[in-house]
């Protein structure tokens, strides 16, 4: 951490052993920062020339001549070429007086930042800036977060501090001589000219090369080394390979992935054991496997219906540079376990229902861990997506993917009017204008917890998704006032002047930055030490291959499996089990249900006086029969309940802290966010 506060201004660069520039002024990078994950480069310079440099903060392949090449470009204001490395990163550029901040294109590695002593002050994370300027809860983002969690148009730019804002994915922020600019770098179609698609075969092979790239990436990158952890204690009876591991305070070096059987993690694990390098753990560690790459399988004990996708994993562990690990659990890594513990997040997020289930899942990986979620937001078709092509008069694709629906019905009486259900509600899309419908949306939002959309099967759910904006699962269950009140903002977005995109790629990019940024704060509440979790799924180059997929491929059934078929086979890999690729989204439905029943009575407890009933956001009693109800089989939206449960659990952390992010003798003597909160264990280091 630095000794002292920033200055004055927008000059935000570090000192010390990272040194940015000749200033005492820190960069703000948030956390447990590993030293080949800060990397900086300076450009040579001329007489009368400004000074140059770049400071890249996270994994990038990048080499130092690279960088030097992207620096250069940004001299003249080219910052995309900046964010075309394989890796997933942040980007600062000093150039004289003006610095740039880069962010991704997914919201992986969100920029914060808020006006500060005449200046603009950054972070890599929003709660040191709101302990830094005292920042008050914002209740009118947490309703919005709760009420229209993907639009865009309801979150803005904010955080869930007041005066804290977030650089919306795919923009970078500008400081120049106290001023702020937020700037695009990523061209976005017109409402009227789609983007430029390739032919199908180009775009799959773009997105193989691109993936391929982000898993060596990691691979090629500089690792923890054995001796920096501590000493394995050697063996120990009763004391397994988990039970070392935990003895040790850390995951086993080298590489992991996991290993469901699915088609995304089943992926990157065959290609991060199929590259070149050493993928693997280090010999004498952990399970002594070598160079072979860890895959970790967790079978839940308290699941049923999942034994095809353990066997799929086991059959794909049959190659001979993968060595399984299966983490059996039981009901204390059901959704909904131990709420008590876990570290504050920056703001709240379904996952943090689920953050212990996961961190027992990390806990057997290794330190440098693969994970395949933004491979559904990033690969697959928002159904939005219809009406674009209708926009494009392209009809015909829309038979496959409407048929699907159909049989996905079943043999019933209302399969038969789903296909003219959607080919109406995709054709309304498409001659809906962008401010009409975010018009429409405000005008039926404060309705929501009176008129709910039924989403029980897959056709009632891309139905309710052809629209500009709608509710979220949660929206049900809040206030008249709350809903009211995001209302407004809907219909102050709607007057606004705005880059309007098309229906289903604005509504798909919506859905993948939210995804994103639960990814994130998923990645905050199931930490653990001295890991890295890697979603190259999210990687900037992975997703630029992925948006130039043909919506008539995207729409297709199976698109995502077929694609990723075709990466595996691009890397000689053709040999797959059956059924692989086949989603499971009916077994975590189903453990979800188990978990909330299993932890009723803390749950009951938690909304017995809720502090968002105090935020005017819910009604206490509302919720807890909500809660008795989806326990005993009534098909309530799970998804939105643990939502509500999550932002309860958030709020209670943040206003049971005491203490600040900042430390040392010359730091802020500040009062943390809401009456304060136990010290976070991220620290602000240069």
């Amino acid at each position: 951490m630095p000794s002292a506060p920033p200055t004055r201004g927008a000059r935000c660069t570090p000192s010390g052993p990272n040194s940015f520039g000749e200033t005492p002024d820190p960069l703000w990078a948030v956390g447990d920062w590993r030293p080949d994950e800060i990397r900086i480069s300076a450009a040579e310079t001329t007489e009368g020339a400004p000074t140059a440099r770049l400071a890249v903060l996270g994994c990038c392949s990048a080499t130092d001549e690279q960088l030097r090449a992207g620096l250069l470009a940004a001299r003249g204001g080219a910052l995309r070429h900046l964010t075309s490395w394989p890796g997933s990163y942040t980007t600062v550029v000093q150039v004289g007086r003006r610095i740039t901040v880069i962010g991704d294109l997914a919201g992986a590695r969100p920029v914060f930042y808020t006006p500060w002593a005449g200046g603009t002050a950054y972070a890599t994370a929003a709660l040191p800036l709101a302990d830094l300027i005292e920042a008050q809860l914002d209740i009118g983002h947490l309703a919005a977060l709760l009420a229209c969690p993907e639009t865009p148009e309801a979150l803005r730019d904010g955080t869930p501090y007041a005066g804290v804002k977030r650089i919306p994915p795919g923009h970078a922020l500008i400081l120049r001589e106290g001023s702020r600019e937020i700037t695009g770098y990523e061209a976005v179609a017109s409402l009227a000219v789609a983007a430029p698609q390739l032919d199908p075969v180009s775009a799959v092979d773009g997105v193989r090369d691109a993936l391929v790239e982000a898993v060596r990436a990691r691979l090629t990158a500089p690792r923890h080394a054995p001796e920096t952890l501590p000493p394995d204690p050697g063996p120990v009876p009763g004391m397994g390979p988990a039970e070392r591991r935990a003895a040790r305070g850390a995951p086993v070096p080298g590489i992991g992935a996991d290993l469901s059987g699915g088609s995304a993690s089943a992926t990157l694990a065959l290609l991060a054991a199929g590259l070149p390098g050493l993928p693997g753990t280090l010999l004498g560690h952990g399970t002594g496997a070598g160079e072979r790459l860890l895959a970790v399988t967790f079978n839940d004990l308290t699941a049923r219906g999942h034994e095809d996708e353990l066997e799929r994993a086991r059959v794909i562990a049959a190659n001979p540079r993968l060595h399984h690990v299966v983490v059996a659990a039981g009901e204390e890594a059901l959704p909904y376990a131990d709420l008590g513990a876990g570290p504050l997040t920056d703001e709240p997020a379904p996952s943090l229902v689920v953050a212990e289930r996961h961190r027992r899942r990390l806990a057997s990986g290794s330190a440098d861990h693969f994970v395949g979620g933004g491979a559904r937001q990033v690969l697959d078709a928002h159904p939005a997506r219809l009406a674009d092509l209708l926009m494009d008069r392209r009809r015909r694709h829309l038979l496959r993917p409407v048929a699907a629906l159909a049989r996905a019905e079943g043999p019933t009486a209302h399969s038969l009017f789903v296909p003219l259900a959607v080919y109406r509600a995709a054709r309304r899309l498409s001659r809906t204008s962008y401010r009409n419908g975010l018009e429409t949306a405000a005008e039926r939002l404060p309705g929501a917890n009176r008129h709910t959309a039924d989403l029980d099967t897959p056709a009632d759910a891309s139905l309710a998704a052809l629209a500009w904006s709608r509710p979220g699962p949660a929206a049900r269950w809040l206030t008249g006032e709350a809903l009211a009140e995001v209302s407004v903002r809907l219909q102050e977005a709607a007057i606004r002047p705005a880059s309007v995109q098309r229906p289903g790629e604005a509504r798909a990019r919506a859905a993948l930055a939210r995804y994103a940024a639960d990814h994130r704060i998923l990645e905050q509440a199931a930490e653990n030490r001295s890991q890295r979790l890697h979603a190259p799924f999210l990687d900037n180059q992975v997703v630029r291959a992925a948006r130039a997929l043909p919506e008539s491929l995207r729409v297709q059934p199976g698109a995502r499996a077929a694609v990723l078929r075709r990466v595996l086979a691009g890397a000689g890999i053709h040999e797959l089990p059956p059924g692989w690729g086949a989603p499971s989204l009916a077994t975590s439905n189903a453990t979800a249900r188990t978990g909330l029943r299993a932890a009723l009575p803390d749950l009951i407890a938690l909304f017995d006086a809720p502090l968002l009933a105090d935020a005017g956001l819910v009604e206490a009693r509302v919720v807890r029969k909500a809660l008795r109800a989806a326990s005993e089989g009534e098909p309530l939206p799970l998804d939105g309940l643990a939502h509500l449960a999550a932002t309860e659990l958030w709020l209670r952390r943040l206003v049971s802290r005491r203490g600040t992010c900042w430390t040392g003798t010359a730091a802020p003597r500040q009062r943390a966010v809401a009456g304060g909160v136990v010290p976070t264990r991220r620290t602000l280091q240069p």
